[in-house]
């Protein structure tokens, strides 16, 4: 099984791409929480685990991250890019 970590700065409208955001300016959000992804990430169909305590690697601020389980037919690219979009039409 594989098992894809998303951290909210791959959908953070404040990080450059150099900075961990994975989408396009359109398509992210300003402060995504991991709540708002593990939401998503159940509305694009895939089990989602918040783990609270882990700081991403170009951070300082512990934010969090959310396990991807089941995601066998996706490529990390396409769940990041879906998951934004959800997280984007969740905060409409």
């Amino acid at each position: 099984m594989v098992e894809n970590v998303i951290w909210p700065a791959y959908l953070d409208a404040e990080k450059t791409r150099s900075g961990g955001r994975r989408v396009p300016l359109n398509a992210a959000v300003e402060n995504p929480t991991v709540d708002e992804i593990a939401k998503a990430v159940q509305q694009v169909g895939y089990d989602a685990i918040i783990e609270r305590n882990k700081t991403y690697s170009r951070e300082y601020e512990t934010r969090g991250c959310v396990l991807v389980q089941g995601a066998d037919d996706a490529t990390k690219n396409d769940l990041v890019q879906a998951v934004a979009a959800y997280v984007g039409i969740l905060r409409d």
